[in-house]
């Protein structure tokens, strides 16, 4: 400091307090972290693909399958043959954007919205990985990549391809179980509601929504 140099060590310490923890990453050449990135992501993919699997799979769970899952993609199949939409792929992608791209993608990005802990912006930057690539399972598209793609789509460009199979026979098997009655479902409801009954405020619900509907009475 006395000869006016600064010792770094690759990354330039900050000068500023204030400066995002995320910030230091986005100043480094992407290729330093390349040999980091995959060294990374061969250590999760076992977690990733358990992950996965465990999601589109009506065998491999925990438990069974919610029954409100088959009800849902009933629903959506039936309204498909009623308008007489035949193309597979809005099929696909109404269920994708019922469920994996409506619930599953915001539990995998938000852990903390599940479990008590802290997501840290390096954290964060992880999950978003994973996330990006969940979303490009769900996808009908076809996903070109070049030398100038992102490398977290590069990542997992090879593993998309059997994610995406997972994704369709999940689909296709859900379709291949025996229907849900309305009795069933309103049974299956009545029943969650009864387990779950005294986990929740009702006063505090109502007033939730007689706040909204005040704010929109003209609209209702």
């Amino acid at each position: 400091l006395e000869s006016g140099v600064k010792m770094w060590h690759l990354v330039k310490n900050h000068e500023h307090g204030d400066q995002k923890e995320g910030d230091r990453g986005s100043k480094m050449v992407s290729e330093i972290y390349l040999t980091r990135l995959l060294a990374t992501k061969g250590t999760l993919q076992k977690f990733v693909d358990d992950l996965f699997e465990t999601i589109f799979s009506t065998a491999h769970r925990g438990s069974a399958l919610p029954l409100a899952i088959k009800y849902m993609f009933d629903f959506l199949d039936e309204q498909a043959d009623k308008h007489n939409i035949h193309d597979p792929h809005v099929r696909h992608t109404w269920k994708s954007n019922c469920l994996p791209l409506r619930f599953w993608v915001n539990m995998i990005k938000n852990p903390q919205f599940v479990f008590d802990i802290h997501k840290n912006s390096i954290t964060d930057a992880c999950l978003s990985v994973v996330a990006q690539t969940f979303m490009d399972s769900c996808s009908t598209s076809e996903h070109r990549l070049g030398k100038d793609s992102p490398s977290n789509k590069l990542l997992y460009a090879k593993d998309i391809p059997s994610y995406k199979n997972w994704v369709e026979r999940y689909y296709s098997d859900i379709a291949k179980m025996p229907a849900i009655s309305d009795q069933d479902m309103n049974a299956y409801l009545a029943e969650q509601s009864r387990m779950h009954m005294n986990e929740f405020n009702t006063m505090s619900a109502l007033s939730e929504i007689y706040s909204y509907v005040g704010k929109y009475s003209e609209e209702v």
